[in-house]
């Protein structure tokens, strides 16, 4: 199913898995104490594959539909 929805064969899926240390691109969490496997992070305009990511990074980007101003500004929001 990677390849028909990804275009990302299970060899290149584990590749980006070895390169992110078996972790999520975003918060690092390791893949052994995560209850899903990574989920794949892509692109929606373009449908380029970004990395792996744990579910709540994921999420958590979808929530903002991938708008870095949005996330920006969450991040300023944190900071106070």
């Amino acid at each position: 199913i990677i390849k028909n929805k990804y275009n990302l064969t299970i060899d290149e899926y584990n590749t980006l898995l070895v390169s992110q240390n078996f972790s999520c691109g975003i918060c690092k969490t390791s893949q052994s104490l995560l209850k899903k496997s990574l989920a794949i992070d892509h692109c929606h305009n373009t449908g380029k594959v970004r990395g792996l990511l744990c579910n709540n990074c994921n999420t958590g980007l979808g929530q903002f539909k991938d708008n870095i101003n949005s996330l920006k500004s969450a991040i300023k929001y944190l900071q106070k």
